[in-house]
């Protein structure tokens, strides 16, 4: 099992920066890649972006390509969304998830059994 806690959420003025952390704990080294995603409110959770930890693959949904940066610490127990140029349209909650094992695309929901409780993100206009 693998737990994993959100942090650096809060509140962000339009065009400003966040930066959020994921910490995972437990077998760690059985995790094949890590995402994040996010619900706002009325919407369903969509992808935001995910890294594979061996080969260092990264995607990230369109709308935040060039905007969002997502890494990984040195060992296999944190990974952070750095998010630039905020707008309104990021207001959600942004939720951290963990795969044990291959899949050929890590961009919806199902692909992850690990999850974190979210961290909420408000872009305030």
């Amino acid at each position: 099992q693998v737990q994993l806690v959100e942090s650096g959420g809060g509140l962000v003025e339009v065009g400003g920066s966040r930066r959020l952390s994921c910490a995972a704990s437990g077998l760690t080294s059985s995790l094949y890649a890590m995402g994040w995603f996010r619900k706002a409110p009325g919407k369903e959770r969509e992808f935001v972006a995910a890294i594979r930890w061996s080969s260092g693959r990264i995607s990230y949904r369109d709308s935040v390509k060039g905007r969002f940066t997502i890494s990984k610490g040195n060992a296999n127990n944190m990974v952070y969304l750095e998010m630039n140029s905020l707008k309104p349209e990021d207001t959600a909650v942004y939720y951290c998830a963990g795969r044990p094992d291959w899949v050929i695309a890590l961009s919806t929901p199902t692909d992850y059994p690990y999850w974190g409780q979210g961290t909420q993100v408000t872009v305030s206009s």
